[in-house]
């Protein structure tokens, strides 16, 4: 069936069948499978989820174990976790994929579920991954399941659960947070591997220094089985020396990366963190941080028009009124942006984001927005005084339409202070309240 593995005899527990997950690594095996960690003591990092004192070891190690949804960017351990989760609670364990799998795959595993924990009464775990693919029909047709107990479910996703779960299987399932690889762990991996005689390629007399493996672990991006996928192409180019010893290099580790790709999308968690630390830096004054935030999105394929939108805003919100030359030259890098194109809008954004970064800030004009935005919501429908109002026809004259009404014109400096312009019941607030750095300490 779609998104199933066959099933084999597994040693563990001499029972059930298992899934192939847990059947000894072959040699024919990319070396991110051979190298899977088998228990929670050899997974390296993630220690806030499986840490020692953590909250998802002690249930594992407990046999207490609820439904869990396990979210991080990819090759930061979720399938392998889910497979260490099964060996530990001896639990038989199925696994879907989101991606090839519908709602009768998941009715033949709730079937077979239900008549093994009749027979046995051997619970079942339903490790799904990519859930997020799952649209809400398919969501909801696990919930009654989860909830009686039939399956512990074990979903793995790397896009917000508060976005992509339906809330009445969030409520039912504790989230653990997995997070990109450190580099300092990448290089553990990759060592562990190096040494390995029985999965790894310990067997070969391969050596790699230290700035080689570092050189790894940049590559990788945070990403186990990238690190493990590159080293093992690598290791398979290099020529051995004339001591029969084939030393891995930077160079060597470059090629075989070929064009590694950034962990991006244009509709998920990556878009809007990306996005919001652009934006956080040019407010922060950091040109240098603002920069590599925008080549991270341009070079991952954002749309730069995106960007160009979000420079407008900042312009107007965080600098304002402090250089009033901010929001024009923004609203031209706009239509740079628009009538460039990539690659060429890269220069138009480079030169106003660094012109952003750079220029006094002041949101006194967003904050004095905000000010009389919660006057409007407390005097809602306020009438707007007679003198102030329109006279275009002889019946609005008759009733004081604009009667009394001083033009400014005719004033000396063109000021009219006794004239009142709001509602009475607001005379007298104050808005606006001019910032203390560029133009606007010139105000005070």
């Amino acid at each position: 069936m779609a998104g199933t593995r066959r099933p084999r005899a597994d040693a563990l527990d001499g029972g059930p069948e298992q899934p192939s997950l847990f059947a000894e690594p072959r040699a024919a095996e990319p070396l991110a499978a051979r190298m899977r960690p088998r228990d929670l003591d050899d997974f390296v990092g993630q220690a806030a989820a499986v840490g020692p004192d953590a909250p998802l070891r002690r249930m594992v190690e407990r046999d207490e174990l609820s439904s869990l949804i396990l979210w991080g960017p990819p090759g930061s351990g979720k399938t392998t976790l889910a497979t260490i989760i099964a060996r530990r609670t001896r639990r038989h364990f199925e696994q879907l994929s989101a991606v090839s799998s519908g709602v009768a795959d998941l009715r033949r595993v709730i079937q077979q579920a239900q008549e093994r924990r009749r027979a046995s009464g051997r619970p079942t775990i339903l490790f799904i991954d990519e859930l997020h693919r799952f649209n809400r029909a398919q969501q909801d047709a696990l919930l009654p399941y989860v909830e009686d107990g039939t399956v512990t479910l074990i979903g793995a996703t790397t896009e917000n659960p508060s976005f992509e779960v339906v809330a009445p299987l969030l409520s039912r399932a504790r989230v653990i947070r997995l997070e990109a690889l450190g580099e300092a762990e990448l290089v553990a991996i990759a060592r562990r591997s190096l040494a390995d005689v029985e999965r790894g390629l310990g067997a070969r007399a391969i050596e790699a220094d230290d700035a080689t493996l570092a050189a790894l672990a940049r590559i990788a991006g945070g990403d186990a089985r990238t690190a493990l996928n590159v080293l093992e192409l690598a290791a398979a180019l290099a020529e051995p020396g004339a001591d029969g010893v084939s030393r891995l290099s930077p160079g060597l580790l470059a090629t075989a990366a070929q064009h590694p790709t950034l962990q991006y999308d244009r509709a998920g968690d990556a878009h809007f963190d990306t996005i919001s630390a652009y934006i956080k830096s040019m407010r922060g004054s950091d040109a240098d941080a603002a920069l590599y935030w925008l080549a991270r999105m341009l070079e991952a394929g954002e749309d730069p028009l995106f960007v160009a939108r979000r420079v407008v805003v900042l312009a107007a919100e965080d600098i304002g009124l402090a250089d009033p030359q901010a929001l024009p030259l923004a609203v031209a890098c706009q239509q740079a942006v628009h009538l460039l194109g990539m690659p060429e809008a890269r220069l138009p954004l480079a030169e106003t984001t660094i012109y952003l970064a750079r220029a006094p800030k002041s949101n006194s004009a967003y904050r004095a927005y905000e000010r009389a935005a919660e006057d409007v919501a407390r005097t809602r429908n306020a009438p707007v005084p007679l003198h102030l109002r329109n006279a275009a026809t002889a019946l609005m004259r008759r009733l004081g339409y604009g009667k009394d009404y001083q033009y400014a014109h005719d004033f000396p400096g063109h000021v009219t202070p006794e004239q009142q312009h709001r509602p009475p019941e607001l005379e007298g607030r104050a808005y606006y309240e001019p910032g203390t750095l560029g133009d606007e300490a010139r105000e005070r």
